[in-house]
This record gives C-alpha cells, sequence and structure tokens, in this order.
C-alpha cells in the first residue's frame, strides 16, 4: 500500500466519527429552549407573546413528528432579559422572544427596531419584511448569528401615574421610561427625564414613583397589570409614534446544525404565526383601552397632528444620532424612510 493512499484512508477514518456526529445531531430527536420576559400561560390564555412560543413549539413538533421539541421558559426565568440575545449569538440559548432593540448596547443597529416615529402602522411595520430594509436588517443579523423565524410588531401607549401624556409638552419635568436609548433621545427633548429599564420593571418603579410615565406595548400594558399603578393611559390604537420590532429570534448556530427538513418547519411556522401576532397586537390595543377604563383611568387617543410633532422631534434628535452611528446605521434608517 502506498504511502499516500495509506494516509487518504487514515484521513477519512478520523473524520468520520466527526462526520457521524454532525449528521446524527440533525437527525435525531432534540429538545430547544425558548425563553422570554413575559407572563406564563396556556396556548389559549394568557399573553399572547407567550401563547405564540407555545403554538409554534406545538405546531413544530407536530410536522417534524417528534424530531423537534421544544421547553418554554417565561417571566425570565431561564435567564436575565438583557442576556438572551447575546447568548443566542453564542450558541448558548436557543430562541427567544424578546425586543430587538435590547440588544442595543452591544449592536446599536438594532435599536432601528424601536425607533420613535419611525413605524407608525401595523401595515408600515409588517411591510419592512420584504421591503429593502427588511432584507438588509435580516442580512446584518444572519451575520451576527442570529435568525429572525417570526416578524413581529407591537405599538404601544403611555400608563401615567397622573396627568395622560399626549402633546410633548406633557413631558415636560416627568420621570418616564421610554424603552429604548432613541426614544429617551425624544423624550428629553419634550423636556421628561429618562428612566431606564426591562418592562418586568416597570410596576415597582410606578408603584414606588421612581417613574411618573412609561412607554411600552399594549400587551405588556396589559399582561403586568400596570392599570393598577396609573390614573392615565395614551393608547397606540388609532396611531402611535412607539411601535417596537418583537421577534421571535434563533440561534445560528443552532439552527445551523438542524437537518433541512427540521429547519423548513422552524421557518415555515415561524411565518404563518406572524398573522396570529399581528391580529392579537391589534385586539390588545383595543382591550388595554377597556382594562384601564374599567378601573376609571383616563383613556385619550394620539390624532395624526400630535404624531406629526412627536416624530418631528425624533427626526432632529434620535434619528440624527442614529444616523451618525456607523455606515449600518445610516443606510437602515434611509431604507426605512422609504416605508413612510
Amino acid at each position: 500500500m502506498s504511502l499516500l493512499k495509506r494516509r487518504a484512508i487514515l484521513g477519512a477514518i478520523a473524520a468520520s466519527p466527526l462526520l457521524s456526529l454532525q449528521s446524527t445531531w440533525a437527525q435525531q430527536n432534540t429538545t430547544l429552549k425558548i425563553s422570554h420576559q413575559f407572563p406564563g400561560g396556556t396556548m389559549t390564555e394568557g399573553d399572547f407573546r407567550d401563547r405564540l412560543c407555545r403554538m409554534f413549539a406545538a405546531e413544530v413538533d407536530k410536522r417534524t413528528k417528534g424530531g423537534l421539541k421544544f421547553e418554554i421558559y417565561p417571566g425570565a426565568s431561564l435567564m436575565k432579559i438583557n442576556a438572551q440575545i447575546s447568548s443566542m449569538r453564542k450558541g448558548a440559548l436557543d430562541l427567544s422572544l424578546v425586543p430587538l432593540s435590547y440588544a442595543g448596547g452591544e449592536m446599536p443597529e438594532v435599536n432601528i427596531g424601536l425607533m420613535p416615529g419611525l413605524v407608525t402602522s401595523y401595515e408600515q411595520g409588517y411591510g419592512w419584511k420584504n421591503a429593502e430594509v427588511g432584507k438588509e436588517l435580516n442580512k446584518f443579523l444572519l451575520e451576527k448569528g442570529i435568525v429572525v423565524v417570526s416578524w413581529i410588531w407591537q405599538a404601544g401607549g403611555v400608563a401615567s401615574r397622573g396627568k395622560a401624556i399626549v402633546e410633548p409638552e406633557d413631558a415636560k419635568g416627568l420621570k418616564i421610561r421610554g424603552g429604548s436609548r432613541e426614544m429617551d433621545m425624544m423624550l428629553k427633548a419634550a423636556g421628561a427625564a429618562v428612566v431606564t429599564g426591562p418592562t418586568n420593571e416597570i410596576y415597582a418603579g410606578m408603584q414606588t414613583g421612581a417613574m411618573d410615565a412609561a412607554l411600552t406595548s399594549s400587551t405588556s400594558l396589559i399582561s403586568f397589570r400596570l392599570e393598577e399603578v396609573s390614573k392615565s393611559l395614551t393608547t397606540g390604537r388609532t396611531g402611535s409614534y412607539w411601535f417596537m420590532f418583537e421577534p421571535l429570534l434563533m440561534s445560528k448556530a443552532i439552527f445551523d446544525k438542524l437537518g433541512k427538513e427540521h429547519q423548513a418547519a422552524i421557518m415555515a411556522v415561524g411565518a404563518e404565526m406572524e398573522q396570529f401576532a399581528r391580529k392579537s397586537a391589534q385586539t390588545d390595543d383595543e382591550l388595554v383601552a377597556a382594562v384601564y377604563k374599567k378601573v376609571g383611568a383616563n383613556v385619550v387617543d394620539m390624532n395624526a397632528a400630535t404624531l406629526k410633532k412627536w416624530q418631528t422631534i425624533a427626526r432632529a434628535t434620535a434619528w440624527k444620532d442614529y444616523a451618525a452611528r456607523n455606515e449600518n446605521c445610516a443606510k437602515l434608517l434611509k431604507l426605512a424612510e422609504k416605508t413612510l
């Protein structure tokens, strides 16, 4: 046997266990973990974001005939909220339904997902997926190790311990939680003192007076029972400068290890969940008004003229600052403005 032939045979034998392991990992039954910060429930009751995760898990399990199973960890029970996206990038977490802007500290580009006044309707937000801005954002996230499984947008409103926050001048002198760096910049320009923190800390902040008001999604305004610590609500049902991109995400490192059939099932079901998400978010935009009215809160809506005032402030502050951060940010903002 020649030396070259012998080396080829030995090399094939050495490589075969690795190839076998990769093939086995892709074909064997696999259990994936889904993490999120919202209250847990069932597939039929509770916060729609938790329900979506459970519906997604059940349908993928069904389509893969048990090849992919899932464990759901609501209420930040698996890991800290702000660690979810970085953990997915490292392959240490499989999936998470999480506000994309929570990763703005490590990737400033993602703050476009909660840019004040940039998305003002569901039609516009959901249109991003197939628009240039969505394709560019998706490309960026893939390069950073993240797969967007479901595109989810939510409108938001303002819960206040005192008067309703409607016009920009209403925010002057108040301690308000905006939800992102850029949202905070707009609020500061309106004269507010900003308070930071994830959604599940809003109740305590408003209860103690550390926050006078908070901006968050209609669903969170309900799920975190903020009506118990609020006297006023500005809804997002007639339009809002607060629209958040809160997708179901997956670690690319984990996704790439799966077989093509399993990958296809995940992406197909993820896309199907988007209709449920949109309908549920819009239902909550209406429901939140009823919930707050029931406890006697002052409920107001936003009109187009007022929305324009906030957008003008945002354009001169948050948008300008975001575009100046790097070339990616400038490109994403330019593409997003095409959808206005």
